[in-house]
């Protein structure tokens, strides 16, 4: 991949979505924690400098793409609540139906629950205020958007939809951790297939935790 130099507002833009792109094509074959400024300027086509004219970081980059996915997310997900959750069942089934499909839903996109969880210990950090403000924002309206989702299928929740919201994406980020091992861990799993009772799958470890949770702010009786 080649540029000349952008000088319109237009053409900056191009620049950094093509710079988005190929760090999005990056997650796709390594981990959060693979990706390296370098490499991206490489794989771009641009000296490390002149990514930097675009992003002052590769947490930066990051924080862009998260936004990204998250958008894409609670795009397919207002589809996939519509589609699973019977209004008209009780609030005990309708929550199971919740938990099922966010559990489902989240389990299918790892890249997503990785940048959940490298958000606070990483990504935030090696950011200007105005870059992780900016991103707050945004974080605060994709919150909002999920929140009214949840909202809509369980009524029951009230104020607490927010928390519940929030809870799913750290514990997302938390638990898609111990879903994906390192080499050296599956090679003793394999010798000792005891220690493999560490090794969580991230569909059924989230939804255990989400109904968990859900039963424990929805109202009694």
């Amino acid at each position: 991949m080649t540029f000349q130099r952008a000088r319109t507002e237009e053409q900056r833009e191009i620049r950094r979505r093509a710079i988005l792109d190929v760090a999005s094509a990056m997650l796709d074959e390594m981990p959060v924690a693979a990706v390296t400024l370098n490499e991206l300027s490489r794989r771009v086509g641009l000296a490390k400098p002149n990514v930097l004219r675009y992003f002052e970081s590769r947490e930066a980059v990051l924080l862009e793409l998260l936004d990204r996915y998250l958008r894409e997310w609670l795009t397919e997900l207002a589809d996939e609540l519509a589609a699973g959750v019977d209004g008209e069942q009780p609030m005990a089934e309708r929550a199971a139906a919740v938990a099922e499909i966010l559990s489902r839903s989240l389990s299918g996109r790892v890249v997503l629950c990785e940048l959940f969880g490298a958000q606070g210990g990483v990504l935030e950090h090696n950011v200007s205020v105005e870059v992780v403000a900016r991103y707050k924002r945004a974080s605060l309206d994709r919150l909002n958007t999920m929140t009214a989702l949840i909202h809509e299928h369980l009524p029951e929740l009230g104020e607490n939809a927010v928390l519940f919201s929030l809870q799913t994406m750290v514990m997302a980020g938390a638990l898609s951790a111990y879903s994906k091992p390192p080499p050296s861990l599956e090679a003793a799993y394999q010798a000792e297939p005891e220690l493999a009772r560490f090794h969580l799958e991230l569909k059924d470890s989230l939804g255990l935790a989400l109904t968990a949770t859900l039963l424990g702010v929805l109202p009694r009786g």
